[in-house]
């Protein structure tokens, strides 16, 4: 709905990853470098880590964007808690190999043969490996095991691994030691700084075509930093909300009660979501009171939307189907 209000041509704050939307900042630059230093070396596990909604997503697609496709043969695998024999099924079935029902022997006979007629046509594969701090030790061996296959002296399946920094933990184990040996480049992505977050924020409004409507106030966009510490996803959420707000409330500039405001209505639902009283517990009366001048501040705030969104459609209708300027 904002869109048509504030003139963009898509939505600025989408959640779900467009290569589109891609921001160099210094950390996703770095990033980047280790990720096609790793590439080009043909061989071995590349490691990407960082905390929930660092862009870890975002920077494998604007990867897959810069892959020389007519030597590079790529598969995706979003992990869950797999055994051995699953991981090796699910890389099978990202590869487009026909393996339900066939144990591990044939499994890995297949991945194989896949690979090895992949090198006769001068190719080779690289699997991308997403949330791998979900993966088990004996999963990650079956991955070591099938990096370490090789054709005419050269291997012809690289690894990149994407995860949480826990990942870094289970690394360390003894058993890993031998995967610890084949990465060849490994980096952490942290958050934006204070001015990155602020150009972030511009960049994916010039993307959608912005031209200075809303305005964001100095002080707004500081204010967005502090809410979200830099985190890209966060940064998402919060300016995705304001946008709304702005959209609701009629808004063509931001300041900093603005960005206040939104970022206590999202606490404020969270709260409600996962505050719950203990099975039989009695809630105490200032407790109870705090909880109820919070809903009547979300109710204030929804109040005021609703007449917003009526007097939204009541130009509609006088417009004969179309917004007043």
């Amino acid at each position: 709905m904002y869109t048509d209000f504030y003139k963009l041509q898509a939505l600025p704050f989408r959640l779900t990853p467009d290569p589109r939307f891609f921001y160099n900042s210094s950390v996703h630059s770095r990033a980047m470098a280790h990720l096609t230093f790793g590439i080009s070396q043909g061989e071995g596990f590349i490691v990407i880590t960082g905390d929930i909604g660092a862009g870890k997503t975002t920077l494998l697609d604007h990867l897959m964007t810069t892959l020389d496709r007519a030597h590079l043969v790529t598969a995706s695998l979003a992990t869950t808690q797999l055994d051995d024999r699953d991981t090796l099924r699910m890389i099978a079935d990202a590869f487009g190999l026909r393996v339900a029902g066939q144990d591990k022997a044939i499994l890995v006979h297949e991945l194989r043969r896949f690979l090895s007629e992949l090198h006769a046509a001068r190719k080779r594969a690289v699997l991308f490996v997403d949330e791998v701090q979900n993966l088990g030790v004996l999963s990650l061996e079956e991955l070591r095991m099938l990096s370490n296959f090789q054709i005419d002296g050269s291997p012809p399946l690289q690894c990149l691994l994407l995860g949480q920094p826990q990942f870094n933990q289970m690394l360390a184990r003894p058993e890993l030691e031998q995967l610890r040996q084949r990465m060849i480049a490994a980096y952490h992505l942290g958050p934006l700084s204070q001015d990155e977050t602020i150009a972030y924020v511009e960049h994916r409004l010039r993307t959608a075509g912005w031209a200075g409507d809303p305005a964001f106030s100095a002080t707004a966009l500081e204010g967005i930093f502090r809410a979200t510490g830099g985190v890209p996803r966060r940064i998402n959420l919060v300016c995705g909300r304001l946008m709304m707000f702005g959209f609701l409330e009629g808004k063509h500039a931001f300041e900093a009660a603005d960005v206040a405001a939104v970022v206590d209505d999202m606490e404020a639902d969270a709260a409600s979501v996962i505050a719950a009283p203990a099975p039989g517990a009695g809630a105490h009366a200032d407790g109870l009171a705090t909880r109820l001048e919070a809903l009547e501040a979300r109710l204030a705030r929804h109040e005021r939307i609703l007449r917003r969104m009526a007097g939204i459609y009541d130009e509609f209708v006088e417009g004969d189907g179309e917004r007043k300027p």
